[in-house]
């Protein structure tokens, strides 16, 4: 398992959107991705569990993969969140 924090910097947070873009990103990858945000884990698979909670600008999160391509699919979601600010 390999995991890496990182604030959400754009302005209008993890809605939608951006959720549905998040979904088709790690939809790519094998390995399992999960967001931690404090106490809530959420699937980045899974549009519902990313909407169930919203993540709001400024917020820390922790992204969290498991698998067969884990290290590969961490960098991947991780550039995602981080140059979502210039997508949305």
């Amino acid at each position: 398992m390999v995991r890496e924090s990182l604030v959400i910097q754009n302005k209008t947070g993890l809605h939608l959107r951006p959720a549905g873009m998040l979904v088709s990103e790690a939809n790519k990858c094998e390995s399992h991705v999960m967001l931690i945000c404090g106490e809530r884990k959420m699937n980045c698979k899974s549009l519902m569990s990313l909407l169930a909670f919203p993540i709001c600008p400024g917020d820390e999160v922790t992204v969290e993969c498991y698998g067969e391509d884990e290290e590969e699919a961490l960098k991947k979601i991780v550039s995602f969140l981080k140059n979502l600010k210039d997508m949305v």
